[in-house]
């Protein structure tokens, strides 16, 4: 058995002491790292949204814009078409729907246009689901 004088048992003491104070040291820092990391996080997603968020945001906008405009035109377009066969009417009501196809397409493209300017002044990320 080892005998201990009792000078020991302060710097034993105090070591200990030291070491929490280490221990707690640490903890603090990584807790610190913890904070700015989120708040780096956070300051590049709200500077993404400042920015009108992603290129990817803004490929799928102008792909969701080009394909109804050519949905409503082609949709016009056969309309036309169908009835023209059935009616012998050529090439009218072909003219005519292709005509109201192409408005309709510039009216869905103007309210699509519309709907992303006020999500992106909002800052709120487009949903797709069209029920607003």
């Amino acid at each position: 058995m080892v005998q201990r004088t009792s000078g020991e048992a302060p710097a034993v003491m105090e070591a200990l002491a030291a070491l929490s104070r280490k221990d707690r040291d640490r903890t603090s820092l990584n807790d610190l790292e913890g904070r700015l990391k989120a708040a780096r996080d956070r300051q590049r997603r709200a500077e993404g949204r400042k920015a009108g968020g992603g290129s990817s945001e803004g490929m799928g906008a102008g792909l969701r814009i080009a394909v109804e405009l050519a949905a409503a035109i082609a949709v016009g377009t056969a309309i036309g078409i169908f009835l023209d066969r059935w009616l012998g009417t050529r090439p009218w009501l072909l003219i005519v729907f292709f005509v109201l196809g192409c408005a309709a397409g510039f009216l869905n493209l103007y309210r699509t246009a519309q709907e992303l300017d006020r999500r992106r002044r909002t800052g709120r990320p487009e949903d797709g689901d069209g029920t607003d």
